[in-house]
């Protein structure tokens, strides 16, 4: 076990930059891919809420419509999540080649894991938006918001703050199945292992090495968005409590 940490430690001394590399790249890809992928899931859950409610007013063309788009998102959410990130990988970086175009394998890892992310989010994001009272819809369409102006401006930041945990633990997700992108040449710290092991036959320490990092990495995403969770929950506690004193101030 002392051999082993000392061989570990050598490894980081000598790889130090080629691991920081692999780092920086893992952060980035986990972090935008997240970002990126909210606000893909936000679009898709919010248009998916608005087209699976049915009016009775409405017209015939509209109810067409909302079923149109309503099975084109769930074709784009089944494919995304009931297939490996690797696969789709593979297929958008190579498939892009046989188009004739010449992309980066970063910006094509960019693109994969946000629009993966995009389809979770998107089921995380509607199950947020069912969490919340009806009446808080029916009380904005009763002074004249539209069904988008309702989504926006009550239901989406509500379902976001009872999604949050959810959203941070895609995040964690997201910084491990990074590893799967090294299969188009990104060098993240999966990749950096790997040839850190290639190079010097020390199989066993260089992951132990990358296997560290990213618990390291997720537990410190684990811990911020916690802190980031409990924040939002008190300025929200505050908000409710100013208007509860201003209420109560009123009626007197």
């Amino acid at each position: 076990m002392i051999d082993l940490i000392k061989t570990m430690f050598a490894l980081i001394t000598k790889y130090k930059n080629l691991l920081w590399l692999g780092i920086s790249k893992t952060l980035i890809l986990g972090i935008v891919g997240t970002v990126v992928g909210l606000l893909i899931g936000l679009v898709v859950g919010a248009l998916r809420a608005i087209c699976m409610k049915k009016e009775p007013t409405e017209k015939t063309w509209i109810k067409l419509l909302k079923k149109i788009v309503n099975m084109i998102l769930n074709i784009y959410i089944t494919i995304f999540r009931g297939t490996p990130m690797m696969v789709q990988a593979m297929i958008i970086y190579f498939g892009v080649y046989d188009f004739g175009l010449h992309w980066d394998s970063f910006i094509a890892g960019l693109v994969v894991i946000s629009v993966n992310t995009g389809a979770y989010m998107a089921e995380i994001i509607r199950a947020g938006i069912q969490s919340i009272d009806k009446g808080q819809e029916e009380a904005a369409r009763s002074i004249g918001m539209s069904d988008w102006q309702t989504m926006r401006y009550v239901i989406l930041p509500q379902a976001i703050r009872n999604s949050f945990p959810s959203i941070g633990n895609e995040l964690i997700v997201n910084i491990k199945d990074c590893c799967t992108l090294s299969t188009i040449m990104i060098t993240e710290l999966f990749y950096q292992a790997k040839t850190i092991a290639g190079s010097t036959y020390k199989t066993v320490p260089a992951y132990m090495i990358a296997a560290v990092i990213y618990l390291i990495l997720t537990s410190l995403a684990a811990f911020i968005m916690r802190k980031l969770e409990k924040r939002i929950n008190h300025t929200e506690s505050n908000y409710f409590a100013s208007a509860t004193v201003v209420e109560n101030q009123e009626g007197k």
